[in-house]
């Protein structure tokens, strides 16, 4: 995926002139436990560790580069876990993290001036009123730390179920300027809010469902193509903010699928693919088109799926991403059961199984973080089912709500939901309506248009 610029990274040793030049304190103890492994190998290490404790961390080189730089001084739950199953017996501290209370909510000093430092684009977030009343800082409180990466105050207001506060990030504090112009310059502070809002979606959406995200993710969607549009930038930051505005509309164009919003959707992938195309980025090209056979599938049109998805399997054949190749499989599986081509269908399964069955590579995807064993089999069960195939199709579902992490709660209701179907198809009514009310309990929790409607058919 085209790169988009990183600050620059102080060495843990060098002049005293390079490390003035940074307000980061470099995190040393942390760079020795990398030892000689290449930023790359230590993030595909990182990975592997998730992996083996069922986390899902979308780890890679430039985050390793931000916490040896000190830029993210204390890195959130998942990756502390991972890290002490990574390193056993040491501790936060050990690893050279400075305390959560040290810097949750603070501003970032420079350590020159004591003045606060950092991206000055990202705007404050309103202050979210939770069960407990409102918490965070507010405007008058100076900017949220960014090196405190999972924000209190942002993961209260989607956990909480508000997500208005989302837009917000990405809107440039332009010195009282009108909100909804973004002219002026755009650097790498904006750039990395693009990408964090992207983040953000893919994350709550997996366990609260597209319905609250929506409308107020579409705003930083529009937000996002002013600031490539309108402002002024250098080219590498053009091409961060074309890789995270295409990747933004793509993850709108999900909320708006996964919402009922079908119409809707299909025109934020074009969006997205017209992006790609003009960036030449043909990563997100291929995610693009992956997401549009998948919303042609569900929206009737089978010829248009086998089409997008074997588009998609075009140019991800030299990505280095078997699994990426199995997801894109498994797209055109879902459009030749919807054919009716029960051989192809066959024939599509069965390479998906094959090229998961390869491992995960360092060059997969970020966005890839759902696609595991569970979506394997998920996926195959709704080919099976298209196809009429009932039985087969409620084994494969039973065995995706087996497999999946419980943090996707979306991803299990779509499964209890589609082995109901299937249970019921297959003469099964006392199993089928056990599946349903799991399925409707777990909608208490999140809200998704699609998986509701599959329950009321």
């Amino acid at each position: 995926m085209t790169s988009f610029p990183l600050p620059p990274l102080p060495r843990a040793t060098g002049s005293s002139a390079a490390a003035s030049a940074s307000p980061y304190t470099p995190n040393t103890a942390f760079r020795q436990l990398r030892g000689d492994r290449s930023p790359g190998e230590f993030a595909a290490a990182v990975r592997r560790a998730a992996r083996e404790i069922g986390e899902h961390v979308s780890c890679d080189a430039r985050y390793i580069g931000r916490l040896e730089s000190g830029e993210i001084r204390c890195p959130n739950y998942a990756y502390q876990r991972v890290f002490r199953h990574l390193f056993p017996g040491l501790t936060s501290a050990d690893m050279g993290f400075a305390p959560r209370r040290a810097v949750r909510g603070r501003a970032r000093r420079s350590p020159e001036s004591g003045a606060a430092a950092g991206p000055p684009a990202l705007s404050v977030l309103p202050s979210p009123t939770g069960p407990t009343g409102p918490s965070g800082p507010t405007a008058s409180a100076g900017l949220p730390d960014p090196t405190y990466e999972e924000s209190d105050v942002l993961r209260r207001a989607f956990m909480t179920g508000g997500s208005a506060a989302l837009a917000s990030t990405l809107v440039p504090a332009q010195g009282g300027r009108d909100r909804g112009r973004t002219t002026g310059r755009a650097g790498s502070s904006e750039v990395r809010a693009v990408h964090e809002s992207v983040r953000q979606i893919r994350l709550h959406d997996d366990r609260h469902g597209a319905d609250g995200l929506y409308d107020d993710a579409g705003d930083a969607l529009r937000t996002a193509y002013r600031l490539l549009d309108e402002s002024s930038h250098g080219p590498a930051v053009a091409a961060g903010l074309a890789s995270g505005a295409g990747e933004l509309a793509i993850s709108v164009g999900w909320l708006a699928h996964d919402s009922g919003r079908l119409t809707e959707a299909r025109s934020y992938y074009a969006e997205a693919l017209a992006t790609a195309r003009m960036a030449g980025d043909s990563a997100l090209e291929a995610h693009a088109f992956c997401n549009t056979a998948f919303l042609a599938r569900d929206a009737g049109r089978p010829r248009e799926a086998v089409r997008a998805a074997q588009a998609a399997q075009l140019l991800a054949r030299f990505f280095g991403s078997p699994r990426l190749l199995s997801l894109l499989a498994l797209r055109e599986a879902g459009g030749r059961a919807g054919l009716g081509d029960r051989r192809g269908c066959e024939l599509a399964l069965s390479r998906a199984h094959s090229l998961f069955a390869s491992g995960p590579r360092d060059a997969d995807p970020a966005w890839m973080t759902f696609f595991g064993e569970a979506e394997l089999s998920g996926l195959a069960a709704q080919a099976w089912s298209a196809l009429g195939a009932h039985s087969r199709a409620a084994a494969a579902a039973r065995e995706a709500v087996r497999l999946q992490d419980p943090h996707f709660t979306r991803n299990i209701a779509l499964y209890e939901a589609e082995l109901a179907l299937n249970l019921a198809a297959s003469g099964q009514p006392e199993e089928a309506q056990a599946a349903r009310s799991r399925a409707l309990r777990l909608l208490g929790q999140v809200r998704s248009s699609r998986i509701r409607a599959m329950l009321v058919a």
